[in-house]
């Protein structure tokens, strides 16, 4: 659903779902389950991530659907376990993500599963804990400890929240938008519009300290790399926001949907 006057920055279902996918059968995870949230979001995530799963050579041996803010996730993970899949991947989001890889733990499920949050957060990792989340790999286009400019970001949002939280990768995103937005705005002195604005962004390349250099494609998405990363155990992490080490690096160009199968009438133009 392209429009001139849209950018799609940050992470989509598509890139998260296939990088994913691709990523944990390439490391040898080729049976999967998945646990998915009955809407719309998480049909999504659960067919990009099967699709992926498929065409890099694993299989998809069974999934199950529950409602949002469900507080039990006993059956479905049984389903899962029975399955005889190797991987159990959670094509949910928020409080269910945390609930059910948190239940799964609990089932000792971690000892002989690799557990997947297609949408894991690093804010929600404080609530659902190491000890329960380690080994879970999840990606994201930012982590704070990423580089030096990441970690002054990082300490200078820190300073001015109260909870002092370290930034998410949709924080950064919000920042990295706005920035490039705002030299656009400047570059297009005198616009009439917000197209001509967003038309100006996609002309100039994107560089800022949080995703680096990267540019913007016709169709209005955002391109710039994306990060396998895993869970750290409970004696990796040396304070209480270092919770993840990077796995693996994925170029935007491989990492998002290609234009031609977006088929956004931008593009052709």
């Amino acid at each position: 659903k392209c429009t001139p006057n849209t950018v799609h920055w940050t992470y989509d279902t598509y890139s998260y779902g296939r990088g994913l996918g691709k990523a944990i059968v390439q490391q040898g995870g080729k049976k999967w389950f998945f646990i998915t949230a009955d809407y719309a979001f998480g049909h999504d995530l659960e067919k990009q991530a099967a699709e992926a799963v498929k065409a890099s050579g694993g299989e998809v041996l069974g999934s199950v659907r529950h409602p949002l803010g469900t507080a039990d996730y006993a059956s479905f993970l049984l389903q899962a376990q029975a399955s005889g899949a190797s991987v159990i991947a959670f094509a949910n989001a928020g409080d269910d993500t945390i609930t059910s890889m948190k239940q799964a733990a609990e089932f000792g499920l971690t000892k002989d599963h690799k557990l997947v949050g297609l949408i894991l957060g690093m804010n929600g990792l404080p609530a659902l804990g190491l000890k329960f989340a380690q080994g879970a790999q999840i990606m994201n286009p930012f982590y704070w400890d990423l580089t030096d400019g990441t970690r002054a970001f990082a300490k200078r949002f820190a300073e001015r929240i109260p909870s002092k939280a370290y930034p998410n990768d949709m924080q950064a995103g919000v920042y990295a938008s706005v920035i490039h937005y705002l030299k656009a705005v400047d570059k297009a002195r005198g616009a009439k519009d917000g197209k001509a604005v967003v038309a100006t962004m996609k002309q100039m390349p994107t560089d800022d300290q949080l995703f680096g250099k990267g540019y913007i494609r016709k169709d209005g998405r955002k391109i710039h790399p994306l990060y396998l990363l895993q869970v750290k155990a409970p004696e990796e992490s040396n304070s209480s926001w270092d919770l993840l080490k990077v796995v693996a690096t994925i170029k935007g160009e491989d990492a998002f949907r290609s234009e031609s199968d977006g088929q956004c009438p931008l593009a052709k133009q």
